[in-house]
């Protein structure tokens, strides 16, 4: 007789070893946040403008080197580098923000712009904490892919609800981002509930960032189309 249990008796993807997450997703995202980062205007961009895109870039071809395809493992310096990364572009974002709020207080700023490049900045912020979540949830993808935690830092609906998700499913990039979005326009959790007390700061800081940025950003804009 086989030692396998049907599928049936089997806990769900998010609770046991599965095959890992594609890199490609996360890869992609910080990216576009490096795009953005490099497009700035001068006024907006952290000085010297090239430093930070450029580490945030090696960075990343550091972390795809090494782990290029599927994140089924990780090493000493393979951690390190992603939370690094991470860090980086929260740091970028935060000065870029900080410049941006200085901007709003000046004078000859055309009102589009503000808004472009707000949204812009907006935009990197859902993307760093995307990234803080993704890393930060159970450990990591990797932690996540071997089922070494049985708690999350996050319940998701298909966690609550299994029977409405496939047996396989497990949270993957794209559902971190998602929640950050949301968490960043609904200026509150909205689908998913965040269960720990780092889960809770990081949805709190997100949010307030988040309204700061929108309210000022809009608020200017009117007063200069006015």
């Amino acid at each position: 007789m086989s030692d396998v249990p049907p599928a049936s008796a089997q806990p769900p993807g998010w609770l046991r070893r599965t095959e890992a997450e594609q890199r490609w997703p996360a890869a992609l995202a910080i990216a576009v946040a490096v795009g953005i980062h490099l497009l700035l205007p001068a006024d907006l961009a952290p000085r010297p403008r090239w430093l930070l895109p450029g580490l945030e870039a090696a960075l990343l071809l550091s972390v795809v080197v090494v782990n290029p395809l599927r994140i089924n493992r990780e090493t000493r310096i393979l951690r390190p580098l992603s939370i690094g990364l991470a860090a980086l572009l929260g740091v970028a974002t935060a000065l870029s923000a900080i410049r941006l709020v200085r901007a709003l207080f000046g004078e000859g700023h055309i009102a589009s712009h503000l808004l472009l490049w707000g949204a812009a900045i907006w935009l990197t912020n859902v993307i760093v904490f995307a990234l803080w979540f993704w890393e930060g949830d159970r450990g990591g993808p990797a932690s996540r892919a071997d089922g070494l935690r049985p708690h999350p830092d996050f319940l998701f609906p298909q966690m609550s609800s299994p029977e409405l998700a496939p047996r396989d499913w497990e949270p993957g990039f794209f559902d971190y981002f998602y929640l950050s979005f949301t968490n960043a326009t609904a200026f509150s959790p909205t689908d998913t509930l965040p269960m720990s007390t780092w889960a809770k700061l990081g949805m709190l800081a997100e949010s307030a960032v988040s309204l700061v940025t929108v309210l000022l950003v809009v608020a200017r804009a009117v007063n200069v189309i006015g």
